[in-house]
């Protein structure tokens, strides 16, 4: 069961009882998305690029907010976005229309998700010409993609709560997917992670953290 709750800075998150963790900070869900994701992620990336278009791919798909945030930015500059999260339960459409995180984004930016959701729970789902989404149902350890990505929001639940996503296994596995210069970022670093992500070609760089976070972690990966 999921429970609706309010962060320190006036944005919703979800409690997951059964796994017994927020989706987001306490400290503040859009705070954390914005900061984490779209900053250190997202724009990061961008600007490292040529071309007008980005992939990201995200492992814990959860609410939506990094995807929202993340298209609507896209729209705004022209960026051609392909998108594609991995969620093992996906909540259903009710639950995340209860967020209220439409207030964060343009009305039709909102709409294009929240008519496609399902759909793209499915199969490849385009929004606008500026956004494509496909959610794949699974689990990261199953997931399985010939794509390559620009950007990995890495965004499980806390090593604490969910100890099997944070394996040297499965960080190996999510930084399969990253192109050659490609970006890593997550709003958790231990020196666990850091290693692990170093063990798989990354350059480690430690970022000021979202409210409440001292730090967090952005890796790029090397040419070779």
């Amino acid at each position: 069961m999921n429970i609706l709750t309010l962060t320190a800075d006036g944005s919703n998150t979800l409690f997951n009882e059964t796994i017994g963790e927020h989706y987001h900070s306490a400290h503040g869900a859009l705070q954390e998305s914005k900061h984490v994701f779209l900053e250190a992620g997202l724009k990061f990336a961008a600007n490292q690029k040529v071309e007008k278009e980005i992939s990201i791919l995200e492992v814990g798909f959860g609410t939506g907010l990094n995807f929202i945030l993340s298209y609507a930015h896209c729209e705004e500059n022209h960026l051609k976005l392909s998108y594609t999260g991995i969620e093992a339960f996906p909540l259903s459409q009710d639950t995340i229309n209860q967020t209220n995180y439409q207030q964060y984004v343009p009305h039709h930016v909102w709409q294009n998700f929240i008519n496609t959701y399902e759909s793209a729970l499915i199969q490849q789902q385009v929004l606008s010409n500026y956004g494509n989404l496909e959610i794949a149902h699974t689990t990261l350890a199953k997931f399985k993609t010939d794509v390559l990505f620009d950007v990995l929001y890495f965004d499980a639940f806390s090593v604490q709560h969910q100890p099997e996503m944070w394996t040297n296994e499965m960080i190996a596995h999510a930084c399969s997917f990253i192109k050659e210069g490609g970006v890593f970022v997550s709003y958790a670093i231990t020196g666990h992670l850091k290693r692990a992500v170093k063990a798989c070609g990354f350059t480690i760089e430690k970022l000021q953290g979202a409210p409440g976070k001292r730090e967090m972690l952005r890796a790029v990966k090397s040419l070779k």
